[in-house]
């Protein structure tokens, strides 16, 4: 019990004086920052114990060895809460991590290609972009001319049509094919779950 009143005679001084309470980053008001006169309350239970005093809804949570947190600072008065904030944190930052790990990113994974390329290293090329496609990945396509195979542009064009028609069931063009130098290049994205 001694502890709790210090606890309690700690936050009404460091309040008096200005100073952060707990949790000085955080946008939630908690304990002794809470600055106003009344505050509605709600244990940790989700039981309404009405409204109250800020510094006996304050009491009250120090007595648990919880802490008081400002749930809805726009409500008339506030609504607080009762609860342990350094779980709740950690809760909170757990799913974040976890949302997060499963929002995919997409990445841009590329195809080298020559136009002399033969039909088996074609299909298997094919096939690592069919796989990069069905895990939503974009790919860039280019087939590099070197020396006098720039003279045969044509041969590169058949190359990307042909990759064209092997995955227009898992993919679609976002960028035509076009030369860029001495290579051409095209970029296929997943097909769109609604189409």
């Amino acid at each position: 019990m001694k502890r709790l009143i210090s606890r309690f005679f700690c936050y009404q001084v460091r309040l008096q004086e200005g100073l952060p309470i707990r949790g000085g980053e955080s946008d939630a008001r908690v304990n002794g920052r809470i600055r106003v006169p009344q505050v509605r309350v709600v244990d940790e239970e989700g039981n309404q114990l009405g409204i109250l005093d800020t510094a006996e809804a304050l009491r009250i949570a120090l007595e648990k060895e919880l802490d008081l947190v400002e749930v809805a600072p726009r409500a008339k008065p506030p609504v607080c809460r009762i609860m342990n904030y350094g779980r709740y944190k950690y809760e909170q930052s757990k799913r974040q991590r976890k949302a997060k790990s499963k929002a995919h990113q997409t990445h841009l994974k590329e195809v080298k290609m020559g136009p002399k390329i033969g039909t088996h290293d074609f299909e298997t090329k094919i096939n690592h972009a069919r796989g990069f496609l069905e895990k939503r990945d974009k790919v860039k396509f280019s087939v590099r001319f070197r020396g006098r195979e720039i003279v045969h542009k044509n041969l590169g064009e058949d190359l990307l049509k042909r990759a064209i028609e092997a995955l227009e069931d898992v993919g679609q063009i976002e960028t035509q094919i076009r030369l860029e130098g001495r290579t051409l290049t095209m970029v296929m994205s997943p097909k769109s779950a609604g189409k």
